[in-house]
């Protein structure tokens, strides 16, 4: 399986499964780095060169619960 956002560790760190504090908040600097540098890039070129895809990201990031 691969990942999407986070890594199988960083799930499991920032859930809270993890002896380690300083690892947790090692991950949640990695994973807030990926969502405010690279995810945009990606996003962006989903929206230019693949709408399809594109509309079905936005359709699990932006799905809100009843």
């Amino acid at each position: 399986m691969s990942r999407a956002l986070l890594t199988e560790t960083e799930r499991k760190r920032i859930a809270g499964d993890v002896e380690n504090e300083q690892r947790r908040h090692e991950s949640i600097s990695r994973v807030r780095r990926r969502i405010r540098e690279e995810l945009p890039r990606d996003v962006e070129i989903l929206r230019e060169n693949h709408p399809t895809l594109f509309a079905e990201l936005e359709s699990v990031v932006c799905d809100e619960e009843d």
